[in-house]
């Protein structure tokens, strides 16, 4: 698929999505109060975190050619994106048909992350994991959890334009002093990013 048939597929995924807003769940954690700092784990919970690492891993070894993840369905999305102070999230790689099917699999990442580099490369650094709020919501009555780690909510409006979504960050190809699942990665910088498509 070409460029404009990615931006076709994701802009009518973003238009699904807006017609169905839903407000989150309060225990999901919430995106901007306990994203900036991982709470301390106890040792069942650093071992829970460890394999969920390794299996993000494994399902996105072969991404650190963003070529293979853009033959796979994945699309930037968002530029990249940077929180000012605390750091950045990075390029949003998006797979519009993992994130519109409302499910979670850690096999099946929505979005790969990357770090644009001065190079002109790409880094990967880890993977996102979405599901709407109103789609998860409607099937669970629980906010989303992976391997024991508990999603971020993100309410709307939010800079992304997007209706009410849980959020997952696992940064397992670069460390972040703040957490592996926490938002915002202060060694990630959009300092290379020129706004070229790769």
């Amino acid at each position: 698929m070409n460029s404009f048939g990615y931006k076709v597929m994701y802009t009518a995924v973003a238009v699904a999505m807006a017609l169905g807003v839903c407000p989150g769940r309060a225990a999901a954690q919430d995106a901007h109060d306990r994203a900036m700092h991982q709470q301390p784990m106890s040792v069942e919970q650093a071992k829970s975190a460890s394999a969920l690492v390794d299996a993000v891993r494994e399902a996105t070894q072969r991404f650190q050619n963003v070529a293979v993840a853009q033959s796979e369905g994945y699309g930037l999305q968002f530029g990249c994106v940077s929180g000012s102070d605390v750091g950045a999230m990075g390029m949003h790689f998006v797979n519009g048909m993992l994130v519109g099917d409302g499910e979670l699999d850690v096999s099946r990442p929505e979005i790969v992350l990357y770090e644009p580099l001065p190079n002109g490369r790409l880094q990967l650094t880890g993977a996102d994991y979405l599901v709407l709020a109103d789609a998860w919501n409607a099937k669970h009555a629980d906010p989303p959890q992976l391997m024991g780690q508990l999603f971020h909510l993100f309410d709307a409006p939010n800079r992304f334009n997007l209706p009410a979504f849980y959020t997952l960050h696992v940064w397992a190809w670069k460390e972040n002093p703040n957490g592996t699942f926490t938002n915002w990665n202060p060694n990630v910088s959009c300092e290379a990013f020129g706004g070229q498509q790769p």
